[in-house]
């Protein structure tokens, strides 16, 4: 699963990708390192258009999953989406895109460690998308915290390529790397839109980093 990502490219660029209209954001700083709970940049669609917003990672676990446990930390690989629980969130209303620069899986080396392993479109980190969803949910994200309302959004999962499944054999993000793709996530019916769950071609994507928490190529 991705539980690390960067992303490193200003707001202006973000908008010019995903034709974000509105912009929710403020001052967007870089983000080198993206876990899961943290909030990051999102592109959805709004009544007045497309926004870019912040939201908090990790969707709305299964209720399956919440068996014993007083919390909910959320859901941030979303592979499964027959199942009724993410159907619920595959309208137009509730899918959304992730900006990224690069992203983390891990590596398992002789000695029984498994540092980070980063991969990005090229070494310059082009600006692309994950396909995700989002919602707006009431619960208990942290104990300490209580119950709270937030913006939450996971990204979609699928079959890897052979750059990344030679790391991570299990799956890798669903990427959308132009403004078609981008506009096809975001506006058409859903059985066109889930053809995209499908691996990156291998050749569109390499490792540019090993080792690290964060990933920013200044």
């Amino acid at each position: 699963m991705c539980n690390l990502y960067a992303v490193t490219k200003g707001q202006q660029a973000i908008r010019d990708l995903t034709r974000a209209m509105l912009d929710r954001t403020g001052n967007l700083p870089s983000l080198p390192g993206i876990f899961p709970d943290y909030p990051a940049p999102i592109v959805r669609n709004q009544p007045g258009g497309r926004e870019l917003t912040m939201a908090r990672w990790g969707m709305p676990s299964p209720a399956f999953a919440l068996q014993g446990r007083n919390s909910d930390p959320g859901v941030t690989n979303i592979r499964n989406l027959a199942s009724p629980h993410w159907r619920r969130w595959l309208g137009v209303e509730n899918r959304c895109v992730v900006p990224f620069t690069s992203f983390s899986e891990t590596e398992t080396l002789p000695d029984g460690s498994r540092p980070p392993i980063w991969f990005a479109l090229d070494e310059s980190r082009p600006l692309a998308c994950f396909a995700g969803l989002w919602t707006r949910w009431s619960s208990v994200r942290k104990v300490r915290e209580g119950e709270t309302t937030n913006d939450l959004y996971g990204f979609l999962t699928t079959a890897p390529n052979a750059v990344v499944g030679a790391y991570h054999p299990k799956a890798m993000p669903v990427i959308l790397t132009t403004q078609e793709e981008i506009d096809l996530w975001l506006s058409a019916p859903a059985s066109e839109a889930m053809r995209l769950q499908r691996p990156l071609a291998d050749t569109a994507l390499r490792v540019v980093r090993r080792g690290g928490k964060a990933d920013d190529p200044l």
